[in-house]
């Protein structure tokens, strides 16, 4: 929209800059006058000023969690695929590279958001177990980073991760969670599929310069 002629936009028109015109905003039923008593012109100064103040404050979004220095506490289901290589080791020892992508929706009172994309890279070894990293991005594109250890094995399918920082409202992120997973999908040629089971965990976010506290899933 051009701002050329007088166009009413709400309460408010933009016009040329005339001598009842102010940062942009127009003031209407003012009019200077060549004398003006004492009283009245302060009553047009102050209204002045505070027109302009309004017209020049932009809203701000804070980038930080409600509550920052509170733990987040948060259940929920994790589903991904992608896709897995398997290397033999020799009588039953497996080793994979596997990349995944899906999503993930929380639940609780407190989560610090509802529903995210995933991404993981894991490296799991049927011996001494998993290692991997994990991204988490949300729906104003502020993503959590995670790192993840378990046992990797029929036996110890128990994962854990956690926190370690991330970008925007997920900055010095410190807390962990937990989560079994099994395979819905498994083809020949790599294709995976799975979910989790029992996702939960809390997370915090600390103020500049405080000491991270430890923390975990309560059980």
């Amino acid at each position: 929209m051009k701002l050329t002629d007088s166009r009413a936009v709400g309460s408010w028109s933009f016009a040329p800059a005339t001598p009842s015109t102010i940062g942009g905003c127009a003031f209407h039923g003012i009019r200077y006058r060549p004398v003006l008593r004492l009283k009245r012109f302060r009553s047009v100064a102050l209204a002045s000023l505070l027109l302009m103040t309004a017209c020049g404050r932009a809203p701000r979004t804070s980038l930080s969690l409600p509550g920052s220095e509170e733990w987040h506490e948060f259940q929920g289901t994790w589903t991904a695929a992608g896709s897995r290589t398997i290397m033999r080791l020799g009588g039953d020892r497996l080793a994979s590279i596997a990349h995944f992508e899906g999503s993930l929706l929380l639940a609780g009172a407190s989560r610090p958001g509802v529903g995210f994309r995933s991404e993981a890279i894991l490296l799991n070894d049927s011996v001494t177990g998993l290692v991997g990293r994990a991204i988490w991005t949300d729906d104003k594109g502020d993503q959590a980073f995670s790192e993840l250890r378990g046992g990797g094995t029929a036996t110890d399918n128990k994962i854990v991760g956690t926190f370690m920082g991330g970008t925007g409202r997920y900055s010095g992120a410190t807390g962990t969670y937990e989560f079994s997973w099994r395979f819905l999908l498994e083809t020949e040629d790599g294709t995976v599929q799975g979910q989790s089971i029992g996702l939960n965990g809390r997370i915090r976010v600390d103020s500049p310069g405080k000491t991270p506290v430890a923390g975990g899933p309560r059980s």
